[in-house]
């Protein structure tokens, strides 16, 4: 039986290659069919920004790879509410289907995966 796996993305998706690498495993993982989870905490929930506009900061977009998350079978995608709200993020409006957590359901999660990785 396939271990199950949650990545903790808290990197935003322009302070270094950490939100990139993320995505990587997460779309490894679910090539292979592991049973993954993906939690964006921190500035990690900046990756689900709309209308990011990296070519300014001289990045690549990760728009259309989050968007891909379902094509590999990624299906459990996960946002803390407190790290939302602290960054003036609407929930409401992002552009990925994301299940937003509080602070009790996260700890919940993370104890419900086999492996955790935080990147």
């Amino acid at each position: 039986m396939a271990r199950s796996m949650l990545i903790i993305t808290r990197q935003s998706p322009w302070s270094g290659p950490s939100a990139r690498e993320a995505l990587d495993i997460v779309l490894a993982g679910g090539a292979f069919e592991l049973p993954l989870g993906l939690l964006f905490l921190d500035d990690g929930v900046f990756q689900l920004a709309p209308a990011q506009q990296a070519a300014h900061l001289q990045q690549k977009d990760l728009t259309a790879n989050l968007q891909a998350l379902p094509m590999f079978g990624i299906d459990s995608l996960f946002a803390a509410r407190r790290s939302l709200s602290e960054r003036g993020l609407d929930e409401t409006a992002l552009p990925l289907q994301v299940d937003v957590l509080d602070d009790a359901a996260l700890s919940a999660l993370i104890n419900r995966y086999d492996h955790v990785i935080t990147l």
